[in-house]
């Protein structure tokens, strides 16, 4: 594990109930398994409701609590958003943790030649719709003693350079998004960050033609600790940082 990662303590989050976007996913299955093990009780959020069930079948059996929320971020509205804070409300009565780690990319393709519709999928996926998201749920995390919400961003120096697309325009706009967030919030209980982990063996990083960092890639459970630390009230010294555990 990343000397920086801080492996959760037990309790790290007993008591905090955290919504996990993209759970299914390689870093938010891991991040799942890891929250629940850290006493979350945890609301699982993707697409593929199969995949979603074999992680809430997992909590389950480590002896955690979770709740499926099955959601398509490229179709779902505003008002889809608003409809899962509310629900989160009436069933749990609070938000404490919203960790995105949910993302759509779909290979190295040049500007000049990629789909519109490709474009504009990786743009809205990886960041209109956490944004979105997130507004809907501010309101749910104010009102919490101590809340986090958590943007994992993918390296800014590789996802702007060329090929990378609308998923790298994407990367820099949450690098701009996360200070300007933590700056409006700055005097409430929301905490901001960003989590920059290194390359990940995940589908995602499957897409990328290019072999260079493959051989140093890990697995995402070795960040997995990162977002519990971000999500627990320890995580308050990297409140309003992109934080990037070095390996």
């Amino acid at each position: 594990m990343p000397p920086d990662a801080r492996p959760a303590t037990a309790a790290a989050l007993h008591g905090r109930v955290v919504l996990v976007v993209g759970a299914h996913g390689g870093l938010g299955r891991a991040a799942a398994l890891a929250c629940a093990r850290a006493g979350a009780r945890l609301v699982l959020l993707g697409r593929r409701v199969p995949k979603l069930n074999r992680v809430h079948d997992a909590i389950v059996q480590g002896g955690g609590e979770a709740t499926l929320y099955p959601l398509d971020l490229e179709g779902a509205s505003a008002d889809d958003y608003a409809e899962l804070a509310a629900r989160i409300e009436a069933e749990f009565g609070r938000l404490d943790g919203l960790l995105h780690c949910a993302a759509w990319f779909r290979g190295l393709t040049p500007l000049e030649h990629t789909d519109p519709a490709a474009f504009a999928r990786a743009l809205h996926v990886d960041l209109t719709a956490r944004w979105w998201l997130t507004q809907a749920c501010l309101p749910l995390l104010r009102r919490a003693a101590d809340s986090a919400v958590v943007f994992v961003i993918d390296d800014p120096v590789a996802t702007r350079q060329a090929y990378w697309g609308g998923y790298g325009i994407a990367q820099s706009g949450q690098q701009a998004l996360v200070p300007m967030l933590h700056a409006e919030l700055a005097a409430t209980p929301v905490r901001i960050s960003g989590l920059q982990p290194g390359p990940m063996r995940t589908a995602l990083r499957a897409q990328i033609s290019a072999e260079g960092d493959r051989g140093q890639a890990r697995d995402p459970d070795d960040y997995a600790g990162a977002c519990v630390h971000l999500l627990s009230a320890d995580g308050a010294a990297q409140r309003g940082r992109i934080w990037c555990p070095v390996p």
